[in-house]
Formats: structure tokens, sequence, C-alpha cells
């Protein structure tokens, strides 16, 4: 299937994780998880490689939208969604971004539509790439660390086990449900239903 440059897709709906099998199923990569939900809900793949990412094209109440799981590490994630913005020219407010929160308890959702990285590096990197905070984004829960001199990164870089990832995986189907919601309804709507 080949893309009409600029007008064929009205969204990018951005899932940030690391890429590679070393990182599946850990806290930073529960967007990654949500991207999976909302593939197998649309029945897509995101597979296809564009703009430093993987991605699927669908379509969500009739709004064309590329889902991208970017392949550089979180930190530089702003590279996939600047190109792919600027090639179908998206503004800031039709990029929804997903990525994991550890300030929220695990598996509880929270639907914004502008706001600041929040010490995310994943986040700092999409709005510098945007120039813009002023991007929609649905933050997954992952928990914080279980005492304050837990190395962070380690935390986030943790997999998710029983119970956990059982969470996880329902937090995903919901994160798949609310990116559905925010594009056919808007914002006001998501946040209701999810936060």
């Amino acid at each position: 299937m080949f893309f009409k440059p600029s007008g064929s897709v009205s969204w990018l709906i951005v899932f940030l994780g690391n890429p590679g099998p070393k990182y599946a199923c850990t806290r930073h990569n529960a967007g990654f998880m949500a991207g999976d939900a909302l593939a197998k809900k649309l029945g897509v793949s995101i597979d296809r490689l564009r703009f430093k990412a993987l991605t699927a094209a669908a379509e969500i109440n009739g709004e064309k939208v590329l889902l991208m799981k970017p392949q550089t590490f979180m930190n530089l994630s702003g590279e996939a969604v600047g190109q792919a913005a600027r090639f179908y020219k998206i503004p800031p407010e039709r990029v929804l971004v997903v990525s994991d929160e550890i300030s929220l308890p695990l598996g509880k959702l929270r639907v914004r539509p502008k706001g600041s990285a929040g010490g995310h590096n994943g986040l700092k990197s999409v709005i510098a790439s945007l120039g813009s905070d002023a991007f929609p984004r649905i933050r997954i829960g992952v928990g914080a660390p279980p005492h304050p001199d837990y190395d962070m990164a380690d935390w986030v870089l943790s997999v998710f086990r029983d119970q956990d990832l059982e969470d996880m995986l329902a937090a995903s189907d919901r994160a798949a449900e609310a990116v559905t919601t925010y594009i056919s309804n808007g914002p006001e709507r998501a946040m209701n239903r999810f936060n």
C-alpha cells in the first residue's frame, strides 16, 4: 500500500518505547504495549519501517491515522515523530503520544490535550522535535520505584511479571480505547471516560 504525501494521514499516533526484544514488556515500553493492543483492535500490524519507526496505516472513525513505534531509543523518539509530522504536514494537536508514567499507579491512565514532559525523556524529545508541547498524550501508569534509592533507569527497564503484567495488558487495552475515543469524540470525552 503506497502513501500519498500530505493529506492522506490526518493523525499520527505515537507509541513510545525502546526497540528490540530485550526491552519487551518493560515499564518504559508501556507505550509499545498499547500500540500492539490498538493494532490488534484495528486489524493491522505495526511493521513497516518508515521515518525511523515501525508504522501502520489505519482508519479510526473515518480518520486516516499512522500508528508509529519509533525505533530510535526513547530519548531520541522525537526524530521519528518530527520526520513524519513534517512529511504529512500534521500540526502538534494531531500528534497523539502514548507513554509510560511512573508518577501514576500501575495501570491508571491520564489523558491530556497538552502539557510538559514531566521528566520523561521520550516526551522531551517529541516536544523538541515538534517545537511545541501542545500535543495530546495518554500516559499509562507503571508505578513508582519501591523505595527512593532505587535506580530510576533500572526501574523503568524492569519487566512486568505475573499480576503486574496482567494489569498492564488490561491497561494497554484501555489505552487503545482511549486513543480511539480521543480521535472519534475529542479530548473532553476521552478525559471524562479514562482519567
